[in-house]
């Protein structure tokens, strides 16, 4: 049983995506997640591949550690995939596999809706890789800051989200030693088809799920030790400040994008 996560996990670089101010990426990668689904054609689906592979290639981050982090969705990608094109039938018929006909609309679909769900994921692994830790939860708080005239948190919710976004790494590191201690003593967690599957998951849920309240529990007692009562009125280490050279190419960058992707869709391109 093969456990690899690495969602979450901080590719350090020195690129010019990773001295972005984080509240320019984090809105700029919602922007585009967004935009995904303006993308319903060729022409669009080019624009977007064009975008995604500049900031791939301006991250500097390793082709094989990009697509580590999209990996534990790949089947994801698969099933849906298959969905279109079994069951879109729409245009012309293209190929028959014995009493099962795929059309050229479920082709396009397969292709198009997996492209673009594949970009999305892509989008968010770039972010989470050249984005630290405490700037992510920075550009949350600041980006949940209006919320908080209605009662909501923007500093304990973005503080939330950043440990769980950092256990992730722990967790799967724990999942890892107690699947070599189950199978030192003989236990078989190579089950085959979904059901032996989840029966060759069953060991490792109870020593998991302890290893997981233990860690909460020391974060717990930390907190506590450090006096930490909640962000209100708290100050950061690094102040947040948006830098015309640094961060002003970016978001120009970003802005074309949206507009001539907006201008591709009104156009009916």
């Amino acid at each position: 049983m093969a456990l690899r996560v690495s969602i979450g996990q901080y590719y350090t670089a020195n690129s010019p995506l990773h001295r972005v101010d984080p509240r320019a990426k984090l809105v700029a990668t919602i922007a585009f997640m967004v935009s995904c689904l303006m993308v319903q054609s060729p022409a669009t689906l080019a624009v977007a591949l064009i975008a995604v592979g500049a900031v791939a290639a301006a991250s500097r981050v390793p082709a094989g550690r990009l697509l580590a982090q999209v990996r534990p969705l790949a089947i994801f990608l698969a099933v849906t995939s298959l969905i279109n094109l079994f069951f879109i039938q729409t245009g012309n018929i293209v190929a028959t596999l014995g009493p099962i006909a795929l059309h050229a609309g479920g082709v396009e679909a397969a292709v198009l809706y997996t492209v673009r769900f594949f970009l999305l994921l892509v989008a968010g692994s770039l972010l989470m890789l050249t984005t630290t830790p405490v700037g992510l939860t920075d550009a949350l708080a600041w980006l949940l800051g209006p919320l908080e005239r209605l009662g909501v948190s923007a500093g304990e919710t973005a503080l939330i989200i950043s440990i769980a976004l950092g256990l992730v790494p722990a967790l799967s590191q724990e999942a890892r030693d107690i699947v070599a201690a189950q199978t030192a003593r003989g236990a078989d967690l190579e089950g085959k088809g979904p059901i032996a599957y989840a029966r060759a998951c069953a060991p490792l849920l109870v020593p998991l799920f302890t290893s997981a309240l233990r860690h909460a529990e020391n974060l717990g007692r930390a907190m506590e030790a450090r006096c930490y009562t909640g962000p209100a009125g708290r100050t950061h280490y690094h102040e947040l400040r948006f830098v015309v050279r640094r961060d002003a190419p970016f978001a120009l960058l970003a802005a074309a994008y949206l507009v001539t992707l907006a201008a591709l869709f009104a156009l009916g391109i």
